[in-house]
């Protein structure tokens, strides 16, 4: 049988879940006793001495790893409680070393068990969340079980210095509710929310063009070597699976392992591949309750109902009035095609409530949709936790550059050729994103950003079968240029398979014990959800 989540992490890992959901809104998660002594991870300058991890000032090139108070985070994270902080203070842009500095905060979570020497880091998702703030999803799924997990905040992001947050775009996305989300006075207001979010960050002094993947990858390196590690393990998720991709290509040294959940190669990285990932993910739930009987008599050809009501809706959207936790007022909801596609796109999470919204909505009832699509953006999870700086320099700097708007609809119109070309446009989670970059104005990183990785580095390499975010089919395509990989699909989950999955957070840990031979057997016990029935 699949283990059971205890009730406490089932409750932790569905907040979670609601603040990336929230936070990711215009993109694409337990407390522990006093902290004993550490390992000594190496010898110090000078006399030879050995110091515990992350306690002792060290320089690396231009870098300077300097223990401190713990960081902030966008919500209460008990695990911090007795852990070992500190700031990685390093060069905004390394072609200017001497220039200005910027300071990443650093969180070393302590193994609950005899731990390992070659502690795991966190790459986070977003791009543009906060490390620090998925420490409590970390810890849920038992990361740190026999190894010391060490977070650090991405530059631009929430726990860092400076934070490239963007309020007005949030309020934007939240005020938005009420507007057809693809009509073009819509896009126009949202590039204009960006372009003045842009000017207030390069006027506050941020060299936006410094804000993408390859001076995070350096920002790692630098790490590893500031505190000491001799090899690490990395595990990333959704965009940090493409951080650590490019990782793994710049700075192999001292890694023992990588695993990636949730995969975004940066080969494929853009809309196209967005399109795709929706028409894998969207597929597997509908093909899962075709199968289930009741939900396949109850709800006959949902992928037809489903593309029907997007058309519907595109043609002639439905304005309905709902309440959500922690907004008060009544709110009105503006549901489109474009709306009803990148709900779908995070209702994944709670798949056995799909069906059912569906029909709801096809005989009139928009209510279950209209709030939980309101509610991700009124959650205030959604509002100024998201690094735009990380994520818009990314979209800008490695994404837009190669791949056209014509390759996006082109894409579009590949996985869902009945969808007006009004929501095709708009890739799931990216409305607007060649818009948005021509107000960002980054350079483009080099081609080579988005070259194949090929390593030998032992790696896991998860996807999820309900992933309409990065399609499941990302991992194979990763794993088959990583010679000593293990490439697992979780069947009946969403993005993130180690967030909602025990088997995944078993397979995970097994991975990092053994990582040429993790223990994949917990798959074969994995059931399909149980559809809820309407009456």
């Amino acid at each position: 049988m699949m283990p059971v989540r205890p009730p406490h992490r089932r409750r932790t890992v569905r907040r979670l879940r609601t603040t990336l959901a929230g936070a990711a809104a215009g993109v694409l998660l337990a407390g522990l006793a006093a902290l004993p002594a550490l390992p000594a991870q190496a010898a110090q300058a000078g006399d030879g001495a050995e110091e515990p991890l992350g306690t002792v000032a060290r320089t690396a090139g231009h870098a300077r790893f300097e223990p401190g108070p713990c960081p902030r985070t966008a919500d209460p994270t008990p695990e911090l409680e007795g852990t070992r902080c500190g700031t990685l203070t390093v060069p905004e842009n390394r072609s200017h070393p001497r220039g200005r500095r910027i300071t990443l905060a650093v969180a070393i979570v302590p193994a609950t068990q005899k731990r390992a020497p070659d502690p795991i880091v966190w790459f986070a998702g977003g791009p543009g969340d906060d490390a620090n703030s998925e420490i409590r999803l970390a810890v849920a799924g038992g990361l740190n079980h026999d190894r010391d997990v060490i977070f650090m905040s991405q530059r631009g992001t929430y726990s860092a210095d400076p934070a490239l947050t963007c309020p007005n775009v949030d309020q934007f996305n939240a005020d938005a509710l009420g507007l057809v989300y693809g009509a073009p006075s819509t896009g126009r207001l949202h590039v204009e929310a960006t372009q003045v979010c842009r000017d207030r960050l390069v006027g506050r002094g941020a060299d936006l063009g410094a804000y993408n993947s390859t001076e995070s990858a350096a920002d790692y390196a630098d790490l590893r070597v500031a505190l000491g590690i001799q090899r690490w393990n990395v595990f990333g998720i959704s965009y940090g699976t493409d951080l650590a991709l490019l990782y793994m290509r710049l700075h192999p040294e001292g890694l023992r392992s990588v695993g990636i959940d949730g995969v975004l190669p940066p080969s494929l990285a853009g809309g196209a591949v967005t399109w795709k990932a929706a028409r894998e993910g969207f597929d597997g739930i509908f093909k899962a309750c075709a199968e289930q009987p009741a939900c396949n008599d109850r709800y006959p050809d949902l992928k037809a109902t489903f593309e029907r009501l997007v058309s519907e809706l595109e043609a002639r959207p439905v304005t309905t009035t709902v309440t959500v936790p922690d907004h008060p007022d009544p709110v009105e909801v503006v549901l489109d095609g474009g709306v009803l596609v990148n709900w779908l796109t995070f209702a994944s999470h709670l798949a056995a409530g799909v069906p059912r919204s569906i029909d709801e909505l096809a005989h009139g009832n928009p209510q279950r949709i209209a709030e939980q699509w309101a509610g991700g953006k009124l959650s205030p999870q959604a509002m100024g936790r998201l690094s735009y700086g990380l994520s818009n320099g990314v979209f800008c700097g490695e994404w837009t550059p190669y791949e056209s708007e014509a390759d996006v609809l082109e894409a579009g119109r590949r996985a869902f050729p009945s969808f007006p070309e009004s929501v095709l446009v708009n890739a799931p989670l990216l409305a607007w994103l060649h818009a948005d970059c021509r107000a960002w104005d980054v350079p483009a990183a080099p081609r080579s950003v988005r070259d194949v990785t090929r390593s030998d580095i032992p790696t896991l390499v998860l996807s999820g079968g309900f992933d309409s975010q990065t399609a499941p089919s990302s991992g194979p395509y990763a794993a088959r240029t990583l010679s000593r990989s293990t490439e697992v699909t979780v069947p009946y989950v969403a993005h993130v398979v180690f967030a909602d999955s025990p088997c995944a957070q078993s397979i995970t840990r097994s991975f990092f014990d053994t990582p040429t031979a993790p223990d994949t057997e917990c798959l074969a016990c994995l059931q399909p959800p149980e559809f809820e029935i309407g009456a």
